[in-house]
């Protein structure tokens, strides 16, 4: 099944459900982060140079921004629309918190 055709069921207390096509990507790219971190951790603790942490930690995040935006998209066009179709004020007010939080 190819990153584009895969479906995840995916459902809030608002008792509606969606699928989100880019959960295998996700998941691909999360488990890359999560590897990278880890090769980050090992440099800390092997008293590799400041900045080459620095630099590898700033990949980091910019990869944590690229996945927060595929995963917004994705909110976007399923959760939200179906949302704004019902009149679902509280998932909306969810997303608006969680940007909220997420642009400090």
């Amino acid at each position: 099944m190819s990153e584009h055709t895969h479906t995840h069921d995916h459902s809030h207390g608002h008792n509606h459900t969606h699928s989100h096509e880019n959960k295998k990507a996700v998941m691909n790219r999360m488990a890359r982060i999560i590897g990278h971190m880890q090769s980050v951790k090992t440099m800390v603790e092997n008293d590799r140079d400041c900045s080459e942490v620095l630099i590898q930690l700033s990949a980091i995040s910019s990869a944590v921004n690229s996945v927060s935006r595929v995963i917004l998209k994705d909110h976007m066009s399923t959760c939200i629309v179906e949302a704004v179709k019902e009149g679902d004020m509280e998932t909306i007010e969810e997303l608006n918190a969680a940007i909220d939080k997420f642009m400090k």
